[in-house]
């Protein structure tokens, strides 16, 4: 008996699964559109020289990662220690003055108290050493410039980033305002251009499906696809196009201007769908099984969504086909 049960049981798990029935219908669905975006940064900021003289260190290079408060370079002019000096020998002589003006003062003062001269004297005396005193004030003050200007030839790298080009070359004559360096900042978007007839379906907030990257290696499997979300929609069309920012993980480690795959939704059209169980394929040709007895009809297959494929042809609305 249990020889017998045993052999029931396996022959009931020999017969498949009662088959269902699945009616066509129209569905919306949405169109989707592939397009080449590159990777851009959102700011590059260019590091300036402040003063003019020989580029006597320069410590980046195309590529390199700049951090923010660093030195980058650095700026000598030739003719600040010069002046630095010429002031410093400005200032000691009119403390020389100053203090000649202090003695002629105080012996006014004394001469004065016994009345051997004038209130006239006495305030010229005065006068001259107030007038040595503002002098060396002004020319310490033009020394505390010429010093601050020769510690501007520190060039600090104000952002965090990618340096994307460095123009000059160690040893070169730089002035002031020329750029150093380029900095990208650490922060990188995705750049699509659009149709201007896509216009109208972009929007801030949108979701896309970002593909891999152009430097990826053709053969790897694990270039997978990701969700990204687009940042910003610019109200000026350039050359009949739309430009869009896409904001994604991942795209510090990519060159700037790399391309990327991308997928956008462009509105949306509609389209029979069954279940692709529901599709079976001969000889390279798409089958489906209609339940009242048609038997199979060839069908032409579109896109594929969640389980469910587009019959471009080969049924019509209402239609019932057989599912496993």
């Amino acid at each position: 008996m249990p020889v017998i049960i045993l052999l029931f049981l396996v022959s009931l798990g020999a017969f498949p699964a009662q088959a269902g029935r699945f009616r066509a219908d129209f569905a919306t669905v949405p169109e989707r559109k592939a397009v080449i975006a590159r990777v851009m940064t959102v700011d590059v900021t260019p590091v300036r020289a402040r003063i003019s003289g020989n580029l006597t260190e320069l410590s980046v290079d195309e590529g390199d990662m700049a951090v923010a408060g660093t030195r980058i370079a650095v700026v000598r002019d030739p003719t600040l220690p010069r002046q630095i000096a010429a002031v410093a020998a400005k200032v000691s002589s009119l403390m020389a003055e100053r203090d000649r003006a202090a003695l002629t003062l105080k012996r006014a003062r004394e001469l004065f108290a016994k009345g051997a001269v004038s209130q006239a004297r006495l305030d010229d005396a005065t006068t001259a050493l107030e007038i040595a005193s503002r002098q060396i004030e002004a020319a310490r003050a033009d020394q505390a410039a010429l010093e601050a200007r020769a510690g501007e030839g520190m060039v600090i790298s104000p952002v965090s980033g990618r340096v994307l080009e460095v123009p000059v070359t160690k040893g070169a004559y730089v002035r002031n305002g020329d750029v150093i360096a380029s900095i990208a900042c650490d922060c990188y978007v995705l750049r699509l251009e659009l149709p201007e007839r896509h216009a109208r379906f972009i929007h801030q907030g949108d979701k896309v499906e970002v593909g891999p990257r152009g430097l990826a290696d053709p053969a790897a499997h694990d270039q997978k696809w990701r969700v990204g979300i687009i940042r910003q929609v610019y109200p000026e069309l350039q050359s009949g196009r739309v430009i869009a920012d896409v904001e994604t993980t991942g795209l510090g480690d990519y060159f700037v201007g790399e391309r990327a795959m991308v997928t956008v939704s462009t509105g949306s059209h509609r389209v029979i769908l069954i279940p692709e169980a529901a599709v079976h394929r001969r000889f390279g040709v798409a089958f489906v099984t209609l339940a009242d007895g048609g038997g199979d009809v060839v069908v032409q297959t579109g896109a594929h969504h969640e389980g469910m494929v587009e019959i471009l042809s080969g049924l019509r609305p209402g239609d019932e086909v057989v599912t496993p």
